[in-house]
C-alpha cells in the first residue's frame, strides 16, 4: 500500500517562505512522476508543480515562486514556496503516478494522493 504523507504547512505572513515535504512509503524510484496540487475553499484543485523522476525535469503552470525537488535517499518530494501571498492559502496535496501522466497538470493523471497540509498566508 502506497502512502504519501505531507507536512510543513502552517500559518505564515505575506512575503514569507515555506517548504512542504511529502514522504512516500515506497521507494520513489517506483514513481514515474510526483506533483503538488492545491485547493482553496470553493475552488477547483489547481496544479502547482511536478517532477519527472528519471531526469528531474520539472513542470510548472507558470514561472512563479515555487520550486519542486526530490530527495530519493529520503523518499521525499519537496515544494519550496517563496514570497507567499494570501491567495496562496489552500490545502496542498502531494500526488504521484507510476506511469507517464496524460497531462502533467491534470489531477486525474495521478493515482496516489496524500491527505493534504493546510497553508494559510495572512497578516
Amino acid at each position: 500500500q502506497v502512502q504519501l504523507v505531507e507536512s510543513g504547512g502552517g500559518l505564515v505572513q505575506p512575503g514569507d517562505s515555506l517548504r512542504l515535504s511529502c514522504a512516500a512509503s515506497t521507494r520513489t524510484f517506483s514513481f514515474y512522476a510526483m506533483a503538488w496540487f492545491r485547493q482553496a475553499p470553493g475552488k477547483e484543485r489547481e496544479f502547482v508543480a511536478a517532477v519527472r523522476r528519471n531526469d528531474g525535469r520539472t513542470y510548472y503552470p507558470d514561472s512563479g515562486r515555487f520550486t519542486i525537488s526530490t530527495d530519493n535517499a529520503k523518499n521525499t518530494v519537496y515544494l519550496q514556496m517563496s514570497s507567499l501571498k494570501p491567495e496562496d492559502t489552500a490545502v496542498y496535496y502531494c500526488a504521484a503516478t507510476q506511469v507517464p501522466p496524460s497531462g502533467w497538470g491534470r489531477s486525474g493523471s495521478y493515482d496516489y494522493w496524500g491527505q493534504g497540509t493546510q497553508v494559510t498566508v495572512s497578516s
